[in-house]
């Protein structure tokens, strides 16, 4: 049964991947970067089912060999995958990396339940830590099980730079990438490649995965989720060419998509730094958790996006206006507060800096309240002096 979801987009890619698989000259390590939810890791996966095909073509894996079929259900034995996971309780040591094995051979098995699900990160904080590099360095020294070579796909590898352990785990993957051992294909995911050491970057080649058409997003969401053209619409146009991101707005049975509820989030926060009291922009940063303020910058990119759609309508290119569904308002918001295109501008750098705060772990309430103040100042600059 396959595990894996279909592959979509991305064709001249593919051909080019596939051309240089033909050729013997597929890189031994490369580094797919893009949007996240763009397929990536779905990539990833298409290559090592490539690297393992019996019958490869000039499109790609034939999809019927014993390979692409234990490639296509996650049980091919050359196989790696590691990605980002919630660090064990009370596991330290040598514990610690079998925890992660055992922790990262479950999410295999979750994921194989569920292939199509939205690229989007739970409230737990995760990472790649020590444990998980090590536990992949000691595979790849072992010698192929099934065929003549081993693929590691290390999926969202940003996450070796601002977590616990980060420098330990990066410069162990960084000496496995100097000196590869014999017969391994290493292949990094990122929607943050700048984050990754320059290093790390240096010895794998780069390959750019680009938005999907809109429309391509749509009917995926139809085939594959069932929902109505509308809603696909909605959903593919917030995506921004990306199904995973596209799906983390799709509702959730009653409950809003987890991504649409981080989108509402974030613009009650905006509307709390333009609103005229004070105290309800302080009071919706105290509403918030003060643990785990890694999770808030997902909800930063979202308040980014708010303001970029301001932007756009106080500057009469309302047709870039992302959330088209909310255009009235955001209309009325910029008419009531005189928001100025210039002020949205310099409102960026405070939001840049809460990222920052968030991924150094600084406690939330005190990064929002501080975030609040700061767009506050300059979305709603004080009058000017009267003499």
């Amino acid at each position: 049964m396959t595990a894996l979801h279909p592959l979509v987009g991305h064709e001249d890619v593919r051909r080019s991947l596939a051309a240089a698989h033909l050729s013997g000259g597929l890189p031994a390590s490369l580094l797919l970067h893009g949007l996240q939810g763009v397929g990536k890791q779905r990539m990833a996966h298409w290559i090592a089912q490539l690297t393992f095909c019996e019958a490869p073509g000039p499109e790609g894996p034939c999809g019927a060999c014993r390979p692409c079929r234990l490639s296509l259900g996650l049980e091919h034995p050359d196989v790696h995958w590691y990605f980002p996971l919630p660090r064990p309780k009370g596991a330290s040591g040598d514990r610690l990396a079998d925890a992660l094995e055992t922790a990262r051979i479950d999410a295999v098995n979750e994921r194989k339940a569920r292939p199509i699900a939205p690229s989007v990160q739970d409230d737990e904080i995760r990472g790649l830590y020590l444990g998980l590099i090590q536990g992949l360095r000691r595979k790849a020294n072992v010698r192929p099980s099934m065929a003549d070579i081993q693929v590691f796909i290390v999926a969202d590898a940003e996450y070796m730079v601002p977590q616990e352990a980060s420098p330990e785990a990066a410069n162990a993957l960084l000496k496995l990438l100097e000196e590869p051992p014999a017969g391994t294909r290493f292949i990094l995911t990122s929607s943050e490649p700048g984050r990754l050491l320059p290093t790390i970057r240096s010895r794998s080649v780069p390959l750019h995965l680009s938005p999907l058409p809109r429309q391509r997003v749509a009917d995926f969401l139809v085939e594959h989720r069932g929902v109505d053209d509308r809603t696909a619409r909605w959903a593919a146009t917030l995506g921004q060419g990306s199904v995973g991101r596209a799906l983390g707005f799709l509702p959730d049975g009653d409950e809003d998509g987890i991504l649409e509820g981080q989108r509402q989030q974030a613009l009650q926060l905006v509307e709390a730094a333009l609103a005229e009291d004070r105290a309800s922009g302080y009071a919706h940063a105290l509403s918030q958790s003060s643990f785990k303020a890694r999770t808030l910058v997902g909800l930063f990119a979202f308040v980014e996006e708010w303001l970029r759609d301001l932007a756009a309508v106080t500057t009469g290119a309302e047709e870039k206006v992302l959330s088209q569904d909310v255009l009235p308002h955001l209309r009325e918001l910029t008419r009531k507060r005189a928001v100025h295109p210039s002020a949205l501008a310099a409102s960026l750098p405070a939001l840049e800096e809460a990222r920052e705060l968030a991924r150094g772990n600084v406690n939330p309430q005190l990064i929002l309240s501080g975030l609040v103040r700061r767009l506050r100042k300059s979305l709603r600059p004080a009058p000017a002096h009267r003499g």
